[in-house]
């Protein structure tokens, strides 16, 4: 896709928007799921920052958090309230709880962002590559025009910034420079799906659910994606294997639209 097609990228539609009332049904899927859930390797006890969506907190990465807790993982969520968008003090938040966690443990971290923070994630790595282990972002609009959502006018509002930030998305949309896994769902009534799209490399990769945006991050699909990518040995990266269960749980993400 060229940048000038990405630059025209629409907002989802308000069908997708008013479908996204499913996210109570699939938080409810990924609890009931959890017995199954637990079947997945366990990790190997690095930490694992969370970081929130668009005027979102920590509450909302409960599940997913405590998930990843059970799977063995050293997880944290950002610990700085709502997330109204890089305001004073936020990014220098972040990568100072970066570098707390790098310190403490001796270890690389794990960097999952959802919508918002996926955006923050890759620039966490991108400047910050030594601590970061691996990147995992749900839904984030890290490429195409900022206001291919149906959030960019809450994001002006809560962050008093514009959502048009070129000198921001040079530094966000290219690949970080440590292993990358992009989950997007082409069903995401907030984000347009393409605007999730990385372009696959050696150490990047997209995987397609079917969820609603607000849903990501219980939906059981992308729980389960989660603990594959971080259970892998740090550096022998290998791309997501769809197994049995695609195409119905995780389509073809390089399929036609």
């Amino acid at each position: 896709m060229t940048t000038a097609t990405r630059d025209h990228i629409a907002p989802p539609s308000g069908l997708l928007m008013l479908a996204e009332a499913r996210a109570l049904w699939e938080t409810g899927a990924g609890i009931a799921m959890w017995p199954l859930l637990q079947l997945t390797p366990r990790g190997d006890g690095h930490p694992v920052l969370v970081l929130p969506g668009l005027v979102a907190g920590d509450g909302s990465t409960l599940v997913l958090r405590r998930y990843l807790c059970s799977r063995g993982y050293d997880t944290h969520g950002w610990g700085l309230g709502r997330n109204f968008g890089p305001r004073q003090g936020v990014e220098d938040g972040m990568v100072a709880l970066l570098k707390s966690l790098h310190e403490k443990s001796g270890q690389k971290v794990s960097v999952i962002g959802w919508s918002l923070g996926g955006i923050y994630a890759r620039l966490l790595a991108s400047a910050q590559p030594d601590l970061v282990r691996n990147v995992v972002t749900l839904g984030s609009p890290f490429s195409g025009s900022p206001r291919a959502t149906n959030a960019w006018r809450v994001y002006e509002g809560v962050s008093g910034q514009s959502s048009h930030d070129p000198r921001r998305m040079k530094f966000v949309q290219p690949t970080p420079p440590v292993p990358t896994t992009s989950i997007f769902s082409r069903t995401d009534g907030v984000v347009a799906w393409r605007c999730s799209i990385e372009k696959p490399g050696p150490q990047a990769e997209n995987i397609e659910v079917v969820a609603s945006h607000l849903g990501l991050g219980a939906h059981p699909a992308v729980l389960y994606a989660l603990a594959d990518r971080l259970a892998q040995p740090e550096g022998e990266w290998k791309p997501f294997n769809r197994g049995l269960l695609g195409p119905l749980v995780y389509p073809d993400p390089d399929r036609k639209a």
